[in-house]
């Protein structure tokens, strides 16, 4: 009987030939998952964003009620929308709430970043987590708590004027001092998951510029200005945009807050649309009104996004 040993040439051919093949293996592996996640993400984008505008679209172009037969209007649904009062009211009032509640919004969340990222504060764990908190709570959570705190006859902050011997602040029933409410409301639970991105983008601030601008005599709110600020500029336009963007489709916090009043006084328009939609169901109307909407958000976009290109050119 023989015994067949094989060569070393061989042990190694064969060594590398199942290396190459699991290098195969791997790289087709790489290939094939960016693909399935191109792909679902496609997928998901036409059902849940491409599909329902293009059905917005064309429910916009007919006289929909939510049942029954459509007949095609044409353009008729946007001629009778620039010539309602309570559009233009609605879309005006929206302006104006996303006017005062993104800088104060963006304020509040850069001053907790600051506050946050400064070497000598302490409790900075527990601090991010209480900060943290609002962004947690519901809109229609926090529109009923905002609700509760500045109710006329039973709020908490009126409770606290009249133990101080003031008359109680017409909070609900002004439409003024309710969009300051809600204002105020919104600030509060959008502040968190903004403060997160401007301390990301402070810490990746170089502590070099700090230290130079300190041995050059700079004091805080000179560094603050010259070095932190055009450093998170990027984040920034980021922060204004998305938060631009929730101010103009604000519904749910401002629905549980005040319901758009007093009267519709401050009625925005998501709660338009909504009404006009779903209570007096007229669908396509509505649908015109959304598509309205959807190009004004995307020219604040566009303008944003210019004005950010603009900057970092600069």
């Amino acid at each position: 009987m023989t015994l067949r040993t094989s060569s070393p040439a061989s042990s190694a051919q064969r060594v590398k030939g199942a290396g190459r093949r699991v290098r195969r293996g791997r790289r087709s592996r790489y290939r094939l998952a960016p693909f399935i996640f191109t792909v679902a993400t496609a997928v998901l984008f036409g059902l849940f964003f491409l599909w329902p505008g293009v059905l917005g679209l064309s429910y916009s172009l007919t006289d929909f009620r939510g049942w029954g037969d459509s007949e095609f209007v044409g353009l008729s649904n946007y001629g009778d929308l620039f010539g309602d009062s309570e559009f233009y009211q609605s879309l005006g009032r929206t302006l104006l709430y996303a006017l005062f509640a993104v800088p104060v919004g963006y304020c509040l969340a850069l001053a907790m970043a600051v506050a946050l990222t400064a070497q000598r504060a302490r409790g900075k764990t527990a601090a991010r987590i209480i900060f943290f908190v609002p962004w947690l709570v519901s809109p229609i959570v926090a529109g009923v708590i905002w609700r509760w705190m500045f109710g006329e006859s039973f709020g908490f902050v009126n409770y606290i004027i009249r133990l101080l011997g003031g008359d109680a602040v017409p909070w609900a029933t002004n439409a003024d001092l309710s969009l300051f409410v809600a204002v105020l409301a919104s600030a509060w639970g959008g502040a968190a998951f903004n403060m997160l991105l401007f301390i990301a983008a402070i810490s990746n601030v170089p502590k070099s510029y700090y230290e130079a601008a300190e041995l050059d005599g700079a004091n805080g709110w000179q560094r603050f200005w010259y070095i932190t600020l055009p450093g998170i500029a990027p984040t920034s336009v980021l922060v204004i945009l998305l938060s631009s963007l929730t101010a103009m489709k604000e519904f749910a916090m401002i629905q549980a807050l005040n319901g758009g009043g007093p009267g519709t006084q401050n009625r925005l328009i998501v709660q338009y649309i909504y009404e006009t939609g779903f209570e007096r169901s007229l669908i396509g109307y509505a649908s015109a009104a959304s598509m309205i909407l959807l190009v004004i958000l995307m020219i604040i976009a566009i303008i944003q996004l210019r004005i950010s290109k603009r900057k970092n050119a600069w």
